[in-house]
């Protein structure tokens, strides 16, 4: 058996793309306290297009290897 990493894809359902975002911002803050969860890569996709994915955070290097903890396409500086 071949050991590596695997991802984790836990479906969940919205009405619209600012909820899933709101939803999906909520479960990786609420799982935030765990060191595998990688918020950077969290992203959100319709049902029947899985393949075109929309990024919840942005994903900027910050000083220190850390990432931006801003959602994606926000106003003003990383921070």
């Amino acid at each position: 058996m071949a050991i590596g990493r695997f991802v984790v894809h836990l479906p969940v359902v919205a009405a619209d793309l600012p909820g899933a975002l709101r939803f999906a911002r909520a479960i990786t803050r609420a799982l935030g306290f765990l060191a595998d969860v990688d918020r950077a890569e969290t992203t959100v996709s319709e049902e029947d297009a899985q393949c075109v994915r929309h990024r919840v955070f942005c994903d900027h290097l910050l000083d220190g290897r850390r990432r931006c903890p801003r959602p994606a396409d926000h106003d003003g500086p990383c921070g």
